[in-house]
């Protein structure tokens, strides 16, 4: 083990002799942990390899400088999914109808007096109502979300029904969404495989055209980022040639169904409230519930020290455990979106309710605390992922777009975008 410590030390730059033949409390001053990781050509410093085999303190740092509260150790091979849902209480998995039907009514009812709040709201004051509207908008998301994963009812045809209607005004068909978020589950962070904020392949980013180059710098490389789900949300759900036959009469009802909303919920927005109307009190809504779509999945899966790995090398129980972040933040934000937020247990077992994920984060920290990143929402962390996560990298995990030479789109945010936790 002391021999492992020291290869992987002398990889990183630090004093190797120090930890053969000096006591802790008489070591030399140690270098910062990045300094001692290869040097990128531009950009933020890059995240140093095998980061799971770093002293506690030696992560604690790291995880200060990536804007984490803390990044866990690396899971022992030998543990499996199985052993870490084994260990959580039985009473997480159980389902609670009046929970879940309570979340129903606050969705609803939630999202309806923030539609009163932007009738009422002079002009001002309006981008802060459509801030709260596009948060309870989130909630009916979260709601047919449980649904889509068998965590709402006993009853698959009610999940069926309730998923499809709650993701009608957000235009997202309820089974396309099922199918591919399912995929996302069963291969998190698995190179090709994943759907969910997979990062560019260098081979991919080489065919761009000049076009594609330039839109996907801009919206995966900036803050845009935290609407990109917009994109996602296009490619992954209307094509019906992403399906299989057998798919395709449930795709199509989904389609169908949001198809429906676009003909008669839009018209009668217009009709009653002309077409500033439809800006008003649909598309800046859902606009708000897309920036939220997007932050929480790319702040639980996007990461400096956390890698996507090849099929053959993949494993499940790190990746779920290890290679999703759970994520504090404003606790009104998380009363309206039913604790999205509290991620890691939803990816150990996505059958887990809304409604006892805490008590799920709980047991995780109790028994595998030391395996798990976390982190309370802030700039440091998000400048990570808007200038430097963005091309897969073997070695380091990541690197930016710009990694050959510095673009001044990027050098720019680096230098303006708040560093503050």
């Amino acid at each position: 083990m002391q021999a492992n410590q020291c290869a992987l030390k002398a990889s990183l730059g630090l004093p190797v002799r120090a930890v053969l033949r000096r006591p802790a409390a008489t070591a030399a001053p140690r270098r910062s942990v990045l300094a001692g990781a290869a040097a990128p050509a531009v950009g933020m410093p890059a995240c140093p390899p095998q980061v799971g085999y770093l002293s506690d303190e030696e992560r604690k740092e790291l995880a200060e400088q990536f804007g984490f509260r803390s990044i866990g150790k690396e899971l022992p091979d030998d543990v499996t999914l199985q052993d870490i849902i084994k260990s959580m209480p039985p009473e997480v998995f159980e389902l609670n109808p009046w929970k879940s039907w309570s979340a129903v009514a606050i969705a609803i009812s939630s999202f309806a007096f923030s539609l009163w709040l932007i009738s009422v709201c002079p002009a001002p004051l309006l981008p802060f109502a459509w801030a709260f509207s596009g948060t309870a908008m989130t909630g009916w998301f979260v709601v047919g979300h449980d649904c889509g994963h068998r965590a709402f009812s006993k009853n698959k045809l009610v999940e069926d029904i309730v998923g499809t209607l709650m993701f009608m005004p957000l235009i997202y068909p309820f089974e396309p969404w099922r199918i591919k978020h399912n995929q996302h589950h069963a291969h998190t962070n698995k190179l090709v495989e994943d759907t969910a904020w997979h990062p560019v392949q260098k081979e991919v980013m080489d065919k761009w055209s000049p076009l594609e180059r330039v839109l996907y710098k801009t919206f995966l490389g900036s803050p845009l980022k935290l609407w990109a789900s917009i994109g996602h949300w296009w490619i992954w759900h209307f094509d019906l040639n992403k399906y299989t036959e057998a798919q395709k009469p449930r795709v199509i009802v989904s389609l169908a169904a949001v198809g429906l909303f676009m003909a008669v919920g839009w018209p009668l927005i217009v009709y009653y409230a002309g077409w500033w109307g439809l800006v008003k009190y649909w598309l800046m809504p859902w606009l708000g519930y897309h920036f939220w779509m997007s932050t929480f999945t790319v702040v639980h899966h996007t990461a400096p020290h956390i890698p996507f790995k090849p099929a053959g090398e993949w494993n499940a129980a790190k990746a779920q455990l290890s290679g999703t972040v759970h994520c504090d933040y404003p606790r009104w934000v998380e009363f309206l979106c039913f604790d999205i937020n509290v991620h890691v247990p939803h990816h150990v077992m996505s059958k887990i309710p809304w409604y006892n994920l805490r008590a799920a984060t709980d047991s995780l920290r109790q028994n595998w605390g030391e395996y798990m990143t976390e982190a309370t929402f802030n700039w440091r962390m998000l400048k990570y992922i808007f200038t430097h996560c963005h091309v897969y990298d073997e070695k380091q995990n990541y690197v930016p777009f710009d990694f050959k030479k510095e673009e001044p789109f990027f050098a720019v945010q680096r230098k303006v975008l708040p560093e503050s936790m």
